[in-house]
């Protein structure tokens, strides 16, 4: 099964639609789908809930479509780099649900995984916890949290075939795995297209069961923080 689409546009065309949820692959601006990011911003899907780790920059990622005011909450560990993210969720004009890292990841996995929830000491005792299920085991505190079913998922790989098996490379593997199972379908674009059977199966890193529609797609390469030293 051939699952390429020759744009971002069409890989999304049929599966936006208006309050919906979107999981998003990524860490900062490492491993984001920035092409079908720009597409879901120009098709004007609006009310959105997305869950990742962050919101991405002013600019750029998930920040494009906070621009644009197309989404309504955020399931996010980290949103300091997004000052129009701050200033939406300062006004009241944004809904933000704070999740610790390692809990986003879980619940994303559990979530893909057909697990609907699990139990975690991460949070206890915080306003993490506020409205949470509480049980004890072995002694200790543990809240339930819920795993994510979203209705699309979106990441970026490196490599990909036409069957959707997917090669992330180094960091930018980060979320990604995890939010590529977690959605009721998955679309992924990726930088290189190669032909079934090029990929090492011991190296592959999300299998083509879980892709049911792949980009080719050009990236551009950014550095979300600069550090330099004085020459």
């Amino acid at each position: 099964m051939d699952k390429v689409y020759p744009t971002a546009e069409e890989a999304l065309e049929g599966l936006l639609f208006d309050n919906m949820f979107i999981a998003a692959g990524g860490f900062g601006l490492c491993g984001i789908p920035e092409n079908l990011i720009a597409a879901i911003r120009d098709a004007g899907t609006r009310d959105l809930t997305v869950a990742s780790n962050n919101a991405g920059v002013d600019d750029f990622g998930l920040g494009v479509l906070l621009q644009t005011r197309q989404v309504r909450k955020m399931i996010s560990s980290y949103v300091g780099e997004n000052n129009e993210f701050m200033r939406q969720f300062l006004a009241g004009e944004l809904e933000l649900e704070f999740n610790p890292q390692g809990t986003l990841a879980e619940r994303m996995r559990a979530g893909g995984a057909g697990i609907p929830g699990f139990y975690t000491k991460t949070g206890v005792g915080t306003v993490i916890a506020e409205g949470k299920e509480h049980k004890t085991f072995n002694g200790e505190t543990y809240i339930l949290e819920e795993g994510i079913v979203a209705d699309l998922a979106i990441v970026k790989a490196w490599k990909g075939d036409r069957q959707g098996n997917l090669l992330y490379r180094k960091t930018a593997r980060n979320f990604n795995p995890m939010v590529a199972t977690c959605g009721r379908t998955c679309v992924a674009e990726i930088e290189e297209l190669v032909d079934v059977g090029e990929l090492d199966p011991d190296q592959i890193h999300t299998p083509g069961i879980f892709v049911q529609r792949i980009v080719l797609c050009q990236h551009e390469k950014r550095i979300e923080q600069i550090t330099t030293r004085e020459g």
